[in-house]
């Protein structure tokens, strides 16, 4: 079985969700505290020198880390879940699912730690990431179809990284008076029955 490192309603909350909808099985392995020294961070550091969540040891025991690769991952297993090979919504597909890796996620690295990469002027980082942040997401609502997935009938894993996204900064405030689109998606994909345990676990519902 599949072990996933990870913090309740950290970034592993995109992979369990993923697996989940796969119907793939995992073992959740808690190990809040990493992010300072301690045991956990020693726990994670053996597995993974970055220190990063999601961690997930495969059942053969290799390591995956970066959740765009362990989203191709459960394609590997659950193509379903992306638009099919020549579909036109294969490339938007990719596009959207390394451009959130790529673009939003730096705002979190920088944001929740500014000390570390702006010792001077912590707080300005931390503004300035989060405001750019925002901008990040204005723009993707605009690049969603939202009828009534993110890429139209078909649920895809872009739509888990939604839900949990959501959850995150600036928060569901902001969301539903900015990102029509993001919510409405984020909303549907928490109905989904399969997922209300995976869910509530992360506190995303």
């Amino acid at each position: 079985m599949i072990k996933v490192y990870g913090v309740p309603g950290w970034g592993s909350a995109i992979s369990e969700v993923m697996l989940t909808l796969a119907d793939i099985p995992y073992q959740f392995i808690n190990v809040e505290g990493f992010d300072a020294p301690g045991p956990q961070r020693e726990r994670l550091e053996r597995l993974n020198p970055l220190c990063q969540v999601p961690t997930l040891e495969l059942e053969n025991g290799e390591i995956m880390t970066e959740t765009a690769a362990i989203a191709l991952m459960i394609l590997d297993r659950c193509p379903e879940l992306a638009p099919p090979v020549g579909h036109s919504e294969r490339q938007q597909f990719q596009r959207l699912l390394i451009w959130l890796v790529a673009n939003v996620y730096p705002t979190f690295t920088y944001a929740d730690y500014p000390e570390r990469w702006a010792p001077d002027a912590p707080q300005q980082l931390q503004e300035n990431c989060r405001e750019y942040r925002k901008s990040l997401y204005l723009w993707l609502d605009n690049h969603l179809k939202a009828t009534p997935w993110a890429l139209g009938e078909q649920l895809t894993l872009l739509d888990a990284y939604l839900v949990v996204r959501r959850s995150w900064g600036p928060r569901g405030e902001w969301f539903a008076a900015n990102t029509p689109k993001i919510v409405a998606i984020a909303d549907k994909v928490s109905l989904l029955a399969k997922l209300h345990k995976v869910l509530k676990a992360n506190e995303i519902i």
